[in-house]
């Protein structure tokens, strides 16, 4: 007899931080069968500090995700809460997050990332399965134009993702240091054998374009047979896509992956200004636009978790019969 919890089709969803939490929150409430795949390039904060002090990976944006995948019970909130809890200290342990010390613990008393976060998911009752998109942490380089008011043509590069984060400028392009890194083999496998691929909502650069960029993650993404979808954020964000309209962040997600075909294109309906503009960015790719409202109602740039559901629920629902391909 097959689980009751094993409902929905196969979902891999790739990003970091606070995006693709957002995308996770909505997924488990539609598929039983849901992995996320990480990014590994954070090197601020209590992740960079735990990385530069240990060599680990940075844990911010595992942890992040195995919050998003804790369930709406009392045992999921309270373990949600623990994980994202921080010190308030005068000392070392200031800022640190509890959840990125348990799982840094627990990798060096099993010295496996993948066993390390499935005991954590195990132990928060997760939703879904966190796994690293590569095992090694990797660094952002990315080319910057506009930097300097008074050279608005000069380029310059600049190093880390904190630093590309938050970077005067324009964010043109970005890439891996090291240009080939080893990609987590449970990571590939999950997106080949993936009845959708989910990409975005979060930042363009430094969480959404990496997982494009390690070369057996991508042929990976590209030789999926399923259907591949982009979420594409409520609004540009300062420093890394300031003036990007949605088709823009189409047009880079192309020119970093120019072999990339998608099948569906989620944008929320309230924020995009030139629908057809937007539509013939999507076509280029392959894809159908599908508008929806999926943003809060309060009028902040965020994600609402049901509404978002709803609008995956249509759109995997679809896919099941196979019209998008």
């Amino acid at each position: 007899m097959q689980d009751a919890r094993l409902f929905g089709p196969r979902v891999v969803a790739l990003g970091g931080g606070h995006g693709l939490a957002a995308s996770l929150r909505a997924l488990r409430r539609v598929s039983g069968r849901l992995t996320a795949v990480v990014t590994v390039a954070d090197d601020g904060g209590s992740s960079g500090r735990l990385r530069r002090q240990l060599g680990v990976l940075p844990p911010g944006d595992l942890r992040m995700a195995l919050a998003a995948l804790c369930g709406d019970d009392d045992w999921g909130r309270t373990w949600a809460r623990v994980l994202q809890h921080r010190f308030a200290s005068a000392g070392e342990l200031h800022n640190h997050a509890l959840g990125n010390l348990l799982i840094v613990a627990l990798w060096e008393l099993l010295e496996n990332h993948v066993a390390g976060l499935d005991w954590v998911g195990r132990l928060l009752g997760a939703q879904g399965r966190v796994l690293p998109m590569c095992t090694q942490p990797l660094e952002l380089e990315g080319v910057v134009t506009e930097a300097d008011p008074a050279h608005p043509d000069s380029t310059t590069t600049v190093v880390g993702q904190h630093a590309l984060a938050s970077a005067d400028g324009r964010v043109v392009s970005i890439s891996l240091v090291p240009a080939d890194p080893p990609a987590c083999p449970e990571a590939v496998e999950a997106v080949r054998e993936a009845e959708w691929v989910v990409l975005g909502p979060g930042s363009w650069f430094t969480s959404v374009i990496p997982h494009l960029l390690i070369p057996e993650l991508r042929r990976a993404i590209v030789g999926n047979q399923g259907c591949r979808m982009v979420t594409l954020n409520l609004t540009a964000q300062q420093g890394e896509t300031e003036g990007f309209g949605p088709e823009t962040h189409l047009e880079v997600l192309g020119a970093h992956a120019p072999d990339l075909e998608l099948d569906v294109v989620l944008a929320d309906r309230g924020t995009v200004s030139d629908e057809p503009s937007l539509r013939r960015a999507a076509a280029d790719l392959g894809a159908e636009l599908v508008l929806a409202d999926v943003a809060m109602a309060d009028g902040t740039p965020r994600h609402d978790p049901k509404l978002l559901a709803r609008a995956y629920s249509d759109v995997l629902g679809r896919g099941r019969i196979g019209p998008w391909r």
